[in-house]
């Protein structure tokens, strides 16, 4: 009886270790994603930033709106790659490209990569990185903005620390929301997007969208 019951859990146990085991493909994918996805930060490092200027011009705090572009790398390295740290990876290899190509918060921008990342890992990990659903990515979307918002209330030039309450919770409550459809909702339908062109094959990803299909 001894070995009947316990061979059935020595193979979950090997199941779920493949499952967060990182192959060769996830380590090149995050790499690829990340240098990617830094370029569109790169390149939104302008057009978010004026964006970002004039929202908070109408109102401190509203220009949290526009960063939601920033928080993506999280959001579609956990949805395609699915294993523990990917959303953090990707994040983290695109604030440093950003870094390293150039822009205004310098090496600020890993930092702010770091605790965005962070915080869309924690949501996957909250479901156990087994759910990937729309809303799962939204709030993966979300964790990001928070994560955002923590980093910005206590690094930085002019820590977000030293604002007004108010300040800080429009900023909270724009990130959130931006973090939310800029991020969870355009990360969710790019991984979708990326899949039926069949790119994703070696992933859970790519396999389940040919199934919807």
């Amino acid at each position: 009886m001894h070995t009947s019951t316990s061979a059935p859990a020595n193979r979950s146990t090997v199941v779920a270790s493949d499952r967060f085991r990182w192959r060769v493909v996830d380590i090149v994918v995050a790499a690829v994603l990340g240098v990617a996805i830094g370029l569109v930060f790169w390149a939104w490092n302008t057009v978010g930033g004026l964006w970002f200027v004039a929202m908070d011009g109408v109102t401190p705090g509203l220009g949290g709106i526009a960063v939601g572009i920033w928080l993506i790398g999280g959001v579609v390295g956990g949805l395609i790659i699915r294993k523990p740290g990917a959303a953090l990876l990707v994040e983290l290899v695109a604030a440093v490209v950003s870094a390293l190509i150039g822009n205004v918060w310098g090496p600020l921008t890993i930092v702010s990569g770091l605790a965005q990342g962070l915080g869309a890992e924690l949501i996957f990990l909250a479901f156990l990185y087994l759910r990937f659903t729309l809303p799962v990515a939204m709030l993966a979307g979300v964790g990001a903005g928070v994560g955002a918002w923590l980093n910005e209330l206590f690094v930085g030039s002019s820590p977000n620390i030293a604002k007004t309450v108010e300040f800080n919770l429009i900023y909270l409550g724009t990130l959130v929301v931006s973090g939310a459809l800029l991020a969870g909702l355009v990360g969710w339908f790019l991984v979708r997007a990326l899949a039926a062109t069949g790119a994703l094959s070696r992933f859970a990803a790519g396999r389940e969208r040919r199934r919807d299909v």
